[in-house]
């Protein structure tokens, strides 16, 4: 599911006063923190990730590959902290704009 930019707009509205749930570290991407985020999306939807992961050009793909490995889309990232989305299948807490 792509998101449209009205979409992503609204999530990161609803995201602004979340704090990161997830924690990224220095061990870079395990198989701990995709079923953290896995759990963590299946409660909320919407989540904030921390990544501590050195340069830019790594945050960027263990961010990018976090959301491939959970099937979910990146609404935000600024600075060490991606926001997550992925709608639930059983019933829907967020509603988003068409």
């Amino acid at each position: 599911m792509a998101l449209t930019e009205k979409q992503k707009k609204h999530l990161r509205r609803l995201a602004h006063p979340l704090r990161p749930i997830v924690m990224l570290g220095n061990a870079g991407l395990t198989t701990g923190v995709v079923q953290e985020l896995e759990r963590a999306l299946g409660d909320h939807e919407l989540v904030k990730v921390s990544a501590r992961v050195g340069e830019r050009s790594a945050r960027d793909a263990a961010l990018d590959d976090l959301a491939t490995q959970t099937s979910s889309e990146i609404v935000q990232r600024i600075g060490n902290v991606g926001v997550f989305y992925r709608r639930s299948k059983e019933l829907p807490k967020i509603l988003i704009p068409d």
